[in-house]
């Protein structure tokens, strides 16, 4: 099925502009016609990463002292951006990438400095902590207007866009927060470049951008159609999980489940790095839809679940089957080529990065299955800290973290149940207060100190530098790998 999206959330003058630069014609596919709107059709809140049931139990768990929550609040609370009064720095226009003013750090770590200060004010309950989320945010609706820069704008756009939602939507409800400014700015500045992406992939060809690229774009749409209550930007964003062409819908991430009952993932064959990216972005819109009532987590005999599974045990040093796979790079007319990753990279095990908690506790306590080896990666990277504990580079901010505490969860009852939508609230909920029933370390550098989401060339500018030079078929990515297990 072809990813349907409006033509009024599409804006290809970044994209034009590029190629204009470089003096390239680029041909897209055209959009289809858009989704009915829907109107009417309010979404649960709060219901994207944390429901009001997962906020009171973190607070619940948190005063009674229990672990592993005390040590995953410690880890919140000890981290600089969790402290009132952090003063947001809110640009006009953010830039991501190379040739631009890049000044996207700024916008990183005040969306993890909000999310952190909205989380600790759910646990403990005082209100500075919100206050000062509420103050970031509206800083930033107020004055940003565009994220712009290389093909990694598209990055920007899909990371910081879900990362945006999910802090907001933890203070939502406060009296303070400008809710109508904010959806506006979710939906004119970072919506449009992910459904853009999803839609025409900068003008490449659909295997060009790695997995991890569809799934921050997928990311951003799913969290901007929950917090914006707009249930087709919902209903495009799974579709996409199923039925999308490029790298990022799940049997494409996903590509072969092996007999031993563990499925390779996709970016296993490029680095650890990338891979641990995609899992902790599939794990986060699994997790933001599941809370709306869509069970992706069990799509396809649980599908995601064989794949984590798989990179838990390679990331942990064991070894996983892999089948060589050729992607071709480039764009139509401008420059093309072929890369073939022959086995899984090599691996660094004591590389962590905080993505585990969220799928052993939907797997082992929601569904009551084995996930033995994401549930010893969880354990190894307990407590997950987030945004600043995980070195200063953008690839330290591409999770939100703190899953030791947010996501560490008892054991249900019933553990076939179907997900349902998560009670809406009328008013922020703080600790020990409001609840409803829910029914529904260090890492290592991975790429050299490169950002994790970072692809290579694969800008429209680049390719055209590059015209006329032909890529050898299964040399380049074997070549540049360090470390690998053979």
């Amino acid at each position: 099925m072809t990813y349907v999206t409006s033509t009024a959330q599409i804006s290809r003058r970044s994209m034009l502009k590029a190629a204009g630069a470089a003096g390239v014609a680029v041909t897209a596919a055209t959009a289809l016609p858009a989704t009915a709107s829907a109107a009417g059709s309010a979404l649960a809140h709060p219901g994207l990463l944390h429901t009001s049931a997962d906020l009171s139990r973190m607070a619940a768990k948190v005063k009674a002292g229990a672990a592993p929550y005390t040590a995953g609040f410690a880890k919140l609370t000890a981290n600089r951006h969790a402290q009132s009064g952090w003063t947001a720095n809110p640009q006009a226009t953010v830039y991501r990438g190379s040739g631009s003013p890049e000044n996207y750090a700024t916008l990183y770590n005040d969306i993890h400095a909000a999310y952190q200060n909205g989380l600790r004010h759910h646990v403990s309950g005082e209100d500075a902590y919100a206050d000062t989320a509420v103050a970031i945010l509206n800083a930033w609706s107020a004055k940003l207007t565009s994220v712009e820069g290389t093909a990694d704008r598209f990055l920007a756009a899909g990371l910081y866009g879900y990362q945006f939602a999910n802090a907001a939507e933890l203070v939502r409800d406060h009296p303070d927060f400008e809710l109508a400014r904010f959806q506006e700015m979710l939906s004119k500045v970072f919506a449009p470049l992910s459904d853009d992406f999803l839609v025409h992939h900068n003008g490449a060809v659909i295997t060009n951008y790695w997995t991890n690229w569809d799934l921050c774009a997928m990311a951003c749409v799913l969290a901007t159609g929950i917090f914006c209550d707009d249930r087709s930007q919902v209903t495009r964003a799974i579709d996409y999980f199923k039925n999308g062409e490029g790298l990022g819908s799940i049997k494409k991430a996903i590509p072969v489940v092996h007999d031993d009952g563990l499925a390779e993932w996709l970016e296993a064959g490029r680095d650890q790095g990338h891979a641990l990216l995609g899992v902790g972005l599939m794990g986060t819109f699994c997790e933001m839809a599941w809370n709306q009532g869509y069970d992706l987590y069990g799509y396809d005999d649980s599908r995601f679940l064989k794949g984590a599974q798989y990179v838990a045990k390679w990331s942990l040093g064991g070894e996983v089957s892999y089948t060589a796979n050729t992607r071709e790079k480039g764009a139509a007319g401008i420059w093309s080529g072929r890369e073939t990753a022959s086995a899984a990279a090599g691996v660094d095990p004591a590389m962590t990065r905080p993505i585990w908690a969220v799928i052993a506790n939907h797997y082992t306590k929601r569904r009551g299955l084995s996930a033995s080896y994401v549930t010893r990666a969880a354990a190894k990277s307990a407590p997950e800290g987030g945004g600043g504990d995980y070195g200063p580079n953008s690839g330290g901010y591409d999770q939100l973290g703190f899953g030791t505490l947010t996501f560490t969860r008892d054991k249900v009852a019933d553990t076939g149940a179907s997900p349902q939508p998560a009670a809406s609230s009328s008013a922020s909920s703080s600790s020990g207060s409001g609840a409803r029933p829910q029914t529904g370390g260090t890492a290592s550098p991975a790429t050299g100190g490169q950002d994790l989401a970072a692809t290579g060339s694969n800008d429209i500018v680049e390719w055209s530098a590059a015209a006329g030079i032909t890529a050898v078929a299964g040399g380049l990515l074997l070549l540049r790998r360090r470390g690998r297990t053979q």
